[in-house]
């Protein structure tokens, strides 16, 4: 792998967060005795049996923005990865969302130029089951559409009208990448910004988003549990 460089074990099912330190927070919460499995360009990685059931667990961060996600992404599916779960962050769209709140996106609205290079135009759907089993795992989650884009300061960012719940850069490219390699990929996300009529920003607080981030991983090993028995 040129991204890649496993030192541990990689494990079947992965949680995808974006940001290093998050992986590093939730291998802390979700794995006992976690080993790092990548440290290669700051993409720390780290596996181990998770508490939850014993069974093996990687967590690897992507990065930041599609081209990054679909890189470790491929190379994952590469190295045995089976199933994956982005454990992320979202913008609100929808006025209802709050600070800390979770959505699971049943699809993503491709608004970024990775998931077009992959081939898909407008939608792609999160796998079904695997979907399923994380609404299972997080019943009090919001759940429809998300939008995927590249640009995280945009004072063009979408806005409701196109029907998704909230706006983040990881999910179109994570579906469309599974989808050609036949792994069922889906996607969990803490709310972290919201935004007046204005387009002014609210940003969450480090430890609430902590807060947040520990209920969704735990949510999506729940679900990984599901969807394997």
């Amino acid at each position: 792998m040129f991204h890649l460089r496993p030192t541990a074990e990689l494990a079947e099912r992965v949680l995808l967060p974006g940001d290093p330190g998050r992986a590093l927070a939730l291998a802390q919460k979700l794995i006992v005795e976690p080993r790092m499995f990548n440290h290669h360009r700051g993409l720390w990685g780290y596996s181990g049996a998770a508490r939850l059931d014993g069974e093996p667990l990687t967590i690897q961060a992507t990065g930041m923005g599609g081209p990054s996600a679909a890189i470790v992404l491929s190379e994952l599916i590469e190295l045995g990865a089976r199933c994956a779960i982005r454990v992320g962050s979202c913008g609100a769209l929808h006025p209802d969302l709050a600070l800390g709140e979770l959505v699971i996106a049943r699809e993503s609205i491709c608004h970024d130029g990775a998931s077009r290079a992959l081939g898909f135009e407008e939608r792609i759907p999160a796998d079904p089951a695997l979907t399923a089993a994380l609404t299972r795992g997080a019943p009090d989650a919001h759940a429809g559409p998300v939008v995927s884009v590249d640009l995280f300061y945009d004072d063009a960012r979408p806005d409701r009208t196109t029907g998704a719940l909230a706006v983040e850069m990881e999910s179109a490219t994570l579906f469309a990448v599974g989808a050609r390699a036949g792994i069922p990929i889906a996607c969990v996300l803490a709310v972290s910004d919201t935004f007046d009529r204005e387009g002014a920003r609210t940003r969450i607080d480090d430890d609430a988003l902590l807060t947040a981030a520990e209920a969704m991983g735990a949510a999506a090993v729940e679900a990984f549990s599901w969807f394997s028995a």
